[in-house]
């Protein structure tokens, strides 16, 4: 449980957890790479072939998303097939919507504060 500002707002995601998920998704890559096996899974190789780089590179990108969490790996025979997390990206959105509702609060408040009439002075009244 993390509190901020006087709101409480309960993640499933350790600090360490949200550094590694923003640090994996800060990448172009590691993003497509998300999005494509979460629209279904994938090969590494099969990914591999889709990219401007090495088997090797792709796989250290596979790596990165499956500590992050955002991706599994599973061994299919020969194979190794990579599916995207749906709850881990839940999790993140969660974290970035609890950003947006203190953000909100703020400008709430704010425009509360500027819709408060004057309240005359005794020099004025």
């Amino acid at each position: 449980m993390i509190i901020y500002n006087q709101m409480v707002v309960e993640l499933a995601l350790t600090d360490a957890e949200v550094d590694r998920v923003f640090r994996a998704l800060a990448d172009a890559t590691r993003r497509d790479i998300v999005r494509r096996t979460l629209a279904g899974e994938a090969s590494v190789s099969s990914l591999a072939s889709l990219y401007d780089m090495s088997f090797a590179a792709v796989q250290k990108h596979v790596a990165v998303l499956t500590e992050a969490g955002l991706v599994t790996k599973q061994a299919r025979g020969r194979e190794r097939l990579v599916r995207g997390n749906p709850d881990a990206i839940r999790r993140a959105q969660a974290l970035l919507d609890s950003y947006e509702q203190i953000w909100r609060g703020r400008v709430a408040r704010l425009d509360a504060l500027l819709d408060e009439p004057d309240t005359p002075t005794s020099e004025e009244g």
